[in-house]
């Protein structure tokens, strides 16, 4: 079935729903030879695992992910990658009353439009928790991006953290934050201060039977330049189908996002510099390669879950 799939040289396919036996994945395009470490892709995993905290869901469930194909012997073999995650704590009688009726703002009646059918059992490929396919393929990612240097022997690397809740935000500009200080809070925020307001007014609303929603910053670092295809496959507008596919998303801005239409093209030029990697820019509004190696984005979800 098309639109389940995701990239072309290294393609991600997922698969399940959120109430069915298993979440899985077929994963295309990882080379013979990368020797994976499973604890750390575990780990990986952990860190999405549901239920670690009273702000997210409360679905019980160990993530521990099977691998079927493509690994022997701790290494990749050059073939398809097939993974599964079981569903071991789908309550799907809570869901019973939703049968016959469609949720505002969820996928239950595009669904229903669609193929004239639908599971309503959580939202079925609908949920969020289709993601937990997503940190399989971007554990092995991370893993085979460390392979890439720059020629200064920089590796790319990926930072993200949740930027605002409601109009709770960090005060300073988006930056690139080392996990240990991203998950040192439940609320994902690397901030402390900013992190426990962001708790309590999720609380506070939640307390309340409603929800809020916020943004989350996402910074890539080391990314040589001309990475992606010049055109209807250039990694922005890769990045943007792939954060614009999660649930919920609402928005997305890179670089400098809608405020650069404030300002005189004299104003959001990006001036070029010699670095260590070769030429640079001196800032960042187009979302490019910067001084400080940064590929910058954001996106907004609808609701913080």
């Amino acid at each position: 079935m098309p639109g389940n799939s995701f990239g072309s040289t290294f393609k991600l396919t997922t698969f399940g729903e959120s109430h069915g036996p298993a979440m899985g994945g077929v994963l295309d395009g990882v080379p013979a030879g990368l020797e994976l470490d499973l604890e750390r892709l575990q780990k990986e995993l952990d860190r999405r695992r549901p239920g670690q905290s009273n702000l997210t869901t409360q679905r019980k469930e160990s993530d521990e992910v099977v691998f079927l194909s493509g690994i022997f012997e701790g290494k990749t073999t050059g073939g398809p990658i097939g993974f599964s995650i079981p569903n071991a704590d789908a309550k799907s009688e809570d869901y019973n009353h939703l049968k016959d009726r469609y949720r505002p703002s969820h996928a239950d009646y595009t669904y229903d439009a669609k193929y004239g059918f639908r599971d309503h059992r959580g939202g079925g490929r609908a949920s969020a928790r289709e993601t937990v396919s997503r940190v399989v393929g971007g554990a092995i990612a991370r893993q085979l991006l460390e392979h890439f240097q720059t020629p200064s022997g920089q590796q790319p690397e990926v930072s993200a953290y949740v930027e605002r809740v409601q109009d709770i935000g960090m005060p300073s500009a988006p930056a690139f934050y080392d996990r240990e200080f991203v998950d040192s809070s439940p609320v994902r925020c690397p901030d402390p201060e900013v992190a426990f307001r962001m708790k309590s007014r999720i609380e506070e609303v939640r307390n309340s039977g409603d929800t809020v929603g916020g943004s989350i910053v996402v910074v890539a670092r080391h990314v040589p330049a001309g990475w992606g295809e010049p055109v209807f496959d250039k990694l922005h507008a890769d990045l943007a189908k792939a954060l614009w596919s999660l649930p919920a998303v609402k928005g997305l801005e890179l670089g400098s996002g809608f405020s650069g239409t404030l300002l005189k093209g004299s104003e959001h030029n990006d001036a070029f510099s010699p670095g260590a990697d070769g030429i640079r820019t001196e800032t960042n509004h187009s979302g490019g390669n910067s001084r400080g190696h940064q590929q910058r984005g954001k996106h907004r979800s609808a609701h913080c879950i």
